[in-house]
C-alpha cells in the first residue's frame, strides 16, 4: 500500500504499513509508480523515452534501489495489521477519560452548534457537584492500573457552572493522592464569562484550554451570536489575549470552525496569529447538506488549496522565527501512537465517554441525546453492552471503504460520530471529511519532508 503525490516541489512516496516516507527525484517517482505492473525492460524503455538526460544504467540503478527498499521492508510493505483488529471485542479496555457536560446551557446562540445551543435536544441543566464527584469516582474505579486520567469540562458553556468545575477539580486532586492517579483537565469555553479568577484557576489547574474563535470579526460574528443577535468577537478577543498572555508555556488552542461562508479559512487562521495566538485549530463544519453554511463539492478544491497554502506559510514563518502550530498538522513520525491506537482511534465508547448533567453515559459528546446510544450511568456503569461492543469493533478495518485506503493508519477509520450522522452507521464513511483529512495528512507529511531536507 503505497501513496505517491507531488506537493510544494517534493515528490513524496508514503509506504503506509511500514510508515516509511521517501522524498525522491522524478525518475525514482516514476519507477516506483511502474514497478509493480511492468517489467524492468518496459520501465527502462519508458524512462529513456521520457528523460533525455538518463541512461539505461541510471534507470537500472534506480530499479535496484527500489527493489532494495522493498526487501528492507520500507516500500510495498504488506498489510499485516488486519488480524490485530479481530480481537478488539475481546479486549479488556479500561476507561481513561471522561467528558463532563457540566452545563447543558449556553450564553451564545451559534447557528451551527451541533449541541442545539448546549441543550443537546433536551432540557437545559447544570451538573451538580454530587454528580461530578461520582463521575470522578466512576473514572477511578474503571481505570484499572492506568495512572494518567483525563477529564474535559464541556458544555454548552462550562463557565456557566464554574463553581462545580472548581469543586470537581479540588475533589479529583484529593483522590489522585489516595489512588495513585494523575488527572489532566481540559476546559473548552466560548470566553464570554472569562475573568481574572477563571484565568488564574485555569492556568493553574487546566492541562489544556480550548478557546472558541472562528477568526475574523465578520466571520466569527456571522454565526457566533448571543441571544440578542449580537456578535461576540469584541467581547471575547481581549479576554482570550489576556488569558493566553498569562498562560505562559501551558497548552491551549484557538479552535475555530470554517463553513461555506469562509472557505478562505487561512485568512482566519492568520488573523488569529496577528492577534497573538500561535496554537491554532480550525475544523470543517459538519451539518445537514441543506444548511446555507454547509460545505459543498465546489468548495472542496478551494479547501485543498487553502490547506496547501497554510502548510507553505507555516514553513515560511518557522524560518522567520515566528512559528505557528496547527492541530491537524501535528504528526510525530518517530514516536507516534502504537499500532493498536492507530487502528482503533479515539476510544469513544470504550476508553472515553461523555457524562450528562444527570450522570448518563454516552460514547462521546456528539452522541449525547440520542437514546439509542445511551450506555448506562455513572452509578450502575455500562449496562448497554451492545453499544460498547459496537464501538470496540469500530476501527480502521471495520469499514470496507477504508481497507485499501493509504490514510487508514493516520485516521483510524475516521470519526464514528461524523460517520453516524452522515450515513446512519458508526462504521459508515463520511466521505467529505475523509477527503479533507487526506489532504491535511499530505500537507503535514510534506512539512516534515521539507524540514528534514532543508
Amino acid at each position: 500500500m503505497v501513496h505517491q503525490y507531488k506537493l510544494n516541489g517534493y515528490n513524496i512516496v508514503l509506504d503506509t504499513c511500514s510508515g516509511s516516507i521517501h522524498s525522491v527525484d522524478d525518475l525514482a517517482y516514476d519507477v516506483i509508480g511502474m514497478i509493480r505492473e511492468y517489467t524492468q525492460g518496459d520501465i527502462i524503455d519508458a524512462m529513456l523515452e521520457k528523460y533525455d538526460d538518463v541512461t539505461a544504467e541510471d534507470v537500472q540503478e534506480c530499479i535496484d534501489d527500489v527493489v532494495a527498499l522493498r526487501r528492507a521492508g520500507k516500500l510495498f510493505t504488506p498489510d499485516n495489521y488486519e488480524y490485530l483488529a479481530y480481537d478488539f471485542k475481546a479486549r479488556n479496555t479500561v476507561i481513561k477519560a471522561l467528558c463532563l457536560h457540566v452545563a447543558h446551557t449556553c450564553n451564545l446562540n451559534c447557528s451551527y452548534c451541533f449541541a442545539s445551543q448546549g441543550k443537546y435536544q433536551g432540557e437545559r441543566a447544570l451538573m451538580t457537584f454530587e454528580v461530578g464527584k461520582r463521575a470522578i469516582d466512576f473514572l477511578i474505579e474503571n481505570s484499572g492500573t492506568r495512572r494518567n486520567l483525563e477529564v474535559d469540562f464541556f458544555g454548552g458553556e462550562p463557565l456557566m457552572n464554574w463553581d462545580v468545575v472548581k469543586q470537581v477539580v479540588a475533589y479529583a486532586r484529593e483522590q489522585e493522592k489516595l489512588h495513585n492517579k494523575n488527572f489532566r483537565f481540559t476546559l473548552t469555553t466560548n470566553g464570554m464569562l472569562i475573568d481574572d479568577e477563571v484565568i488564574e484557576f485555569a492556568n493553574k489547574e487546566m492541562h489544556n484550554v480550548v478557546l472558541s474563535l472562528d477568526g475574523r470579526r465578520e466571520v466569527h460574528d456571522h454565526l457566533r451570536k448571543d441571544y440578542a443577535g449580537n456578535g461576540s468577537y469584541d467581547r471575547i478577543v481581549p479576554k482570550f489575549q489576556e488569558f493566553v498572555k498569562k498562560r505562559g508555556d501551558k497548552n491551549y488552542y484557538m479552535r475555530g470552525t470554517f463553513t461555506h461562508n469562509n472557505v478562505d479559512f487561512t485568512n482566519d487562521l492568520f488573523h488569529m496569529a496577528d492577534l497573538g495566538f500561535t496554537e491554532l485549530s480550525m475544523e470543517p463544519v459538519v451539518c445537514a447538506p441543506d444548511d446555507p453554511y454547509a460545505l459543498t463539492e465546489e468548495d472542496k478544491p478551494i479547501l485543498f488549496e487553502q490547506y496547501e497554502l497554510l502548510a507553505k506559510e507555516m514553513l515560511k514563518r518557522k524560518k522567520e522565527g515566528r512559528p505557528l502550530t496547527f492541530y491537524h498538522y501535528m504528526l510525530d513520525l518517530e514516536h507516534g501512537p502504537c499500532i493498536y491506537k492507530r487502528i482503533s482511534g479515539c476510544g469513544s465508547g470504550t476508553e472515553y465517554m461523555a457524562v450528562t448533567p444527570w450522570g448518563e453515559l454516552y460514547p462521546c459528546h456528539q452522541f449525547v441525546g440520542d437514546e439509542k446510544y445511551s450506555m448506562g450511568d455513572i452509578w450502575k456503569g455500562v449496562t448497554n453492552k451492545e453499544v460498547q461492543d459496537e464501538f470496540k469493533c469500530c476501527n480502521a478495518y471495520a469499514r470496507e471503504g477504508c481497507k485499501d485506503c493509504w490514510a487508514k493508519l493516520y485516521c483510524s477509520g475516521g470519526c464514528a460520530a461524523n460517520a453516524y450522522h452522515a450515513t446512519g452507521s458508526i462504521t459508515g464513511i463520511y466521505e467529505y471529511g475523509c477527503d479533507l483529512f487526506k489532504k491535511r495528512i499530505e500537507c503535514a507529511i510534506m512539512m516534515q519532508v521539507s524540514e528534514a531536507t532543508e
